[in-house]
């Protein structure tokens, strides 16, 4: 992801339904790995929507910035 904050929600916003894989730190050696669907992007956070748990997280462009959450696109099949 981008170095800034507008450049990460900028990428953010061009894949826009698409599917990721998150990575986040959730304090004294916890992490939760889990992939969702980019359901839309706010100023402040954007929301993915996670199948597995039929549910809805959201992060902030902050959280991605200093690296308590990483991101990584899933390529989709269809397109190739």
């Amino acid at each position: 992801m981008g170095c800034s904050l507008s450049q990460i929600r900028e990428e953010l916003m061009a894949h826009k339904g698409a599917c990721l894989r998150y990575k986040a730190l959730k304090g004294r050696r916890k992490v939760e790995e889990r992939q969702g669907v980019l359901v839309e992007t706010y100023p402040k956070l954007f929301t993915l929507f996670v199948e597995s748990q039929n549910s809805t997280v959201s992060f902030s462009y902050a959280e991605v910035l200093t690296r308590e959450v990483e991101l990584e696109l899933i390529p989709d099949p269809r397109k190739g």
